[in-house]
């Protein structure tokens, strides 16, 4: 099954490059290679078009929230901060999905993180 699935994924990247190619512009094009890029472990594609998005929509929460995502699955801890900082200046508030998304886990247990998820709980 899990080869199916990636032959899937495969077939959705090289068609929505191609898309791409025939209009670089479309964010949401972007946005789905971005993902399927991640899917795969391209996570080095996949912060390209997580980057390439938020330089198309500078005021999309949500990709802001995904370029953090690419950064943290980079190991780079200090940048996908101040992207999910940025995320959530912008309005970003699933602070559900951010508890356990698994593409932030290396930042599960920095301090900065932890505020951050802090300021966003839920007041009961």
């Amino acid at each position: 099954m899990a080869k199916a699935k990636a032959h899937d994924y495969e077939f959705d990247v090289r068609f929505f490059e191609s898309v791409l190619r025939h209009n670089r512009s479309d964010a949401e094009v972007i946005e789905i290679l971005g993902s399927l890029y991640t899917r795969l472990g391209r996570i080095a594609d996949g912060l390209k078009m997580d980057r390439r998005l938020v330089k198309l929509q500078p005021d999309n929460a949500t990709a802001h929230y995904n370029l953090a995502c690419s950064l943290a699955l980079s190991k780079r801890r200090t940048a996908a901060l101040q992207e999910l900082r940025q995320a959530i200046q912008l309005g970003y508030r699933d602070f559900d999905w951010m508890q356990q998304d698994p593409d932030l886990e290396i930042l599960q247990r920095h301090p900065e993180f932890q505020a951050l998820l802090e300021e966003l709980k839920p007041q009961s």
